[in-house]
């Protein structure tokens, strides 16, 4: 390989780094936030099957709570596509940027575009994720609540 060529790609390498780990950091992620569908999903199958053998009252706690794991599940799902989204804007800006280098064209719109909505959608699933928890600390707080017979302390 010509020393040139060499030279003028090491640049565009090093552009390339950002998105990369930004890819990193969101597969971490995704997989955080599969995990916690998984465990909304099977709680949710657990629940429905205590709620078919309830009697009422504890059948309309349990219906509480089911209603509950679906807004949750509804939540991750939107978590883990806007993570996702991200990560394939990532993906498509390495693309851009080595595009941008071996054609020589000027892809700086689609690149700075890119970047930010993949930031845009990364901040998205964050938010979605919070949500999560903070709603599945209601559903805790609920279930403490009955239990104790009261709203817990603090």
């Amino acid at each position: 390989m010509d020393l040139s060529v060499s030279e003028s790609l090491l640049p565009t390498i090093q552009l390339s780094i950002t998105p990369v780990i930004l890819i990193t950091g969101l597969g971490s992620l995704l997989l955080t936030m599969t995990n916690r569908m998984g465990r909304v999903v099977d709680r949710t199958r657990i629940l429905a099957g205590q709620a078919r053998a309830a009697d009422d009252g504890e059948r309309r706690h349990i219906e509480e709570q089911l209603k509950i794991m679906y807004r949750r599940a509804k939540i991750v799902r939107l978590a883990v596509t806007l993570g996702a989204g991200s990560m394939f804007c990532s993906g498509l800006l390495v693309i851009a940027i080595f595009s941008n280098a071996v054609f020589g064209a000027n892809f700086a719109a689609v690149i700075l575009g890119l970047f930010v909505v993949s930031i845009a959608l990364l901040l998205g699933a964050l938010a979605a994720f919070l949500r999560d928890i903070f709603l599945s600390l209601n559903a805790l707080g609920m279930e403490v609540e009955r239990a104790l017979d009261h709203p817990p302390l603090g």
